[in-house]
């Protein structure tokens, strides 16, 4: 790809990590062109970007009568994920929405910028056979997995550990007590990354490292007991990844998406973008490491309890912390309380092993109703 123009996809293109792509884009508009933008219903943003990027092929879940016109054409997320014309498939919708999308594009062959953990974590086992397949490039674009893949070039083995690293999220120091009392608004502030609002109360209740710790496993294709979490305040290291020599490679960086989302665009050069910061080291005085709290934050414990576990409890974990996320941004239930949901519904599921996307998407739906029907029953405290 090294001189050619990419024609890119970018499904989630309002949201957080779509929005930063968008501005890679704009630093390298003689190597990236916007073909497809799909998002969900910001009206204002959406047609922003239309007007901007003037792509091909757009997808809008609100009311498409209203967008801007143009010689633009209106098509399915799926198709446009698998077009011909597309080069490169930035994934960057949240939740389950992304994993059809996802299997299109790998169906396609294509190179994909991913950043839609919950298609990964959900199925795994049939993501990576598939690209495997036909060939396609799955580029992490999760800083912790950037990080991964970055330490791993050029190494043929040899992996005794892969370490990834946690910021500890606001509430690092909170007693269970006080946890309980968090509101939205604390949560929604995140000491160091700029990111979604799902994806930020998820860091709040270490829910993020544990499907994590699981797309890693399906990643780097790495056992759940060589994978390990770290809790490092200053989010300078990313992760790390230890050789059977005992040596250890970590990757540092400023806390800015748009540093692994441009490396798995202009993979494997690296381009200069002065609109990048960089870590200043001389003012780095600390570099701390903790073990996580698994009591205090339970959500990281059952989501490596689910990966462990396999089959479709995956699915149910991602399906039950996302239904509880909304309620608890909704204000409908507390933050100590999305913990509680997850529980009751993984305790309630009845797992798949080795899942086909059936009943993976069945699971899904289960988990859903099951989070509203433990809701209507007061079973938060059983």
């Amino acid at each position: 790809m090294a001189g050619l123009t990419q024609n890119l996809a970018v499904l989630g293109s309002t949201g957080s990590i779509g929005c930063q792509a968008l501005e890679i884009v704009r630093a390298f508009p003689e190597r990236l062109r916007v073909v497809g933008l799909a998002a969900g219903n910001n009206f204002k943003r959406f047609s922003e970007q239309i007007l901007e990027f003037k792509p091909r092929f757009i997808y809008f879940q609100g009311d498409v009568s209203r967008l801007p016109g143009g010689n633009h054409e209106f098509m399915g997320l799926e198709e446009m994920a698998a077009h011909t014309d597309i080069d490169t498939v930035i994934a960057a919708s949240s939740g389950s929405s992304g994993l059809m999308p996802l299997l299109s594009a790998i169906k396609a062959g294509k190179i994909i910028a991913l950043a839609n953990k919950e298609a990964l974590v959900t199925a795994g086992e049939i993501v990576m056979p598939l690209a495997r397949r036909h060939h396609a490039e799955l580029r992490p674009v999760d800083s912790e997995h950037s990080a991964i893949w970055q330490c791993l070039k050029g190494e043929t083995g040899g992996i005794s550990r892969i370490i990834i690293t946690a910021s500890g999220g606001p509430f690092r120091g909170y007693t269970r007590a006080e946890l309980g009392g968090v509101t939205a608004e604390q949560a929604l502030r995140h000491p160091s990354w700029k990111m979604g609002r799902k994806i930020t109360i998820d860091s709040a209740t270490l829910m993020n490292k544990g499907l994590e710790v699981i797309e890693a496993h399906w990643l780097f294709n790495t056992p759940f007991e060589n994978i390990e979490v770290l809790v490092h305040p200053q989010s300078i290291i990313h992760s790390m990844v230890r050789f059977t020599d005992g040596a250890v490679k970590a990757q540092l960086g400023a806390t800015d998406m748009r540093l692994p989302i441009q490396y798995a665009l202009s993979y494997p050069e690296r381009w200069g973008n002065e609109g990048l910061p960089v870590v200043d080291f001389s003012r780095t005085t600390r570099l701390d490491f903790d073990k996580p709290d698994y009591e205090k934050f339970p959500c990281l414990k059952l989501a490596l309890k689910a990966g462990k576990n396999g089959g479709t409890y995956p699915a149910a974990l991602c399906a039950a912390d996302e239904a509880a996320v909304d309620l608890f941004l909704g204000g409908r239930i507390k933050f100590s309380d999305i913990a509680l949901l997850v529980e009751d519904v993984l305790d309630r599921h009845s797992n798949t092993a080795h899942p086909d996307l059936e009943s993976i998407l069945h699971a899904d739906r289960w988990a859903r109703e099951a989070v509203g029907d433990a809701v209507k029953q007061e079973r938060l405290h059983c």
